[in-house]
């Protein structure tokens, strides 16, 4: 699974450069607040392996308008250092690593 360019913002964590991207519209339910905001890193030079993320936070398009704080590059990056500690590998093609932080989240009922 690999990122499309448009829309993808770079970080550089320890010397490598990553691209990250966050959905633009919520799916169905983010925008009911029925499961947190999630945004996707690969490497940027040799794309292998996706790091998903699922934050504990909404979507901030979610339909009722429940605050969201953005998800910052400071959380991206913290992100990708806690997944290279669990054992991403993102230069190396396999299924997505998955990265939990949705601890805390509170779906709408």
């Amino acid at each position: 699974m690999a990122l499309g360019r448009k829309g993808a913002r770079r970080i550089v964590v320890d010397g490598t450069t990553y691209r990250w991207r966050l959905r633009r519209r919520p799916t169905y339910s983010q925008a009911l607040c029925w499961s947190p905001c999630t945004f996707a890193v690969e490497h940027a030079d040799h794309p292998g392996t996706t790091l998903v993320v699922t934050t504990n936070r909404p979507h901030a398009g979610n339909w009722f308008e429940r605050p969201a704080d953005p998800v910052l590059p400071s959380d991206v990056s913290h992100a990708i250092e806690s997944a290279l500690r669990q054992g991403w590998r993102p230069e190396l093609q396999g299924s997505p690593f998955h990265l939990d932080r949705s601890a805390g989240f509170a779906p709408s009922p």
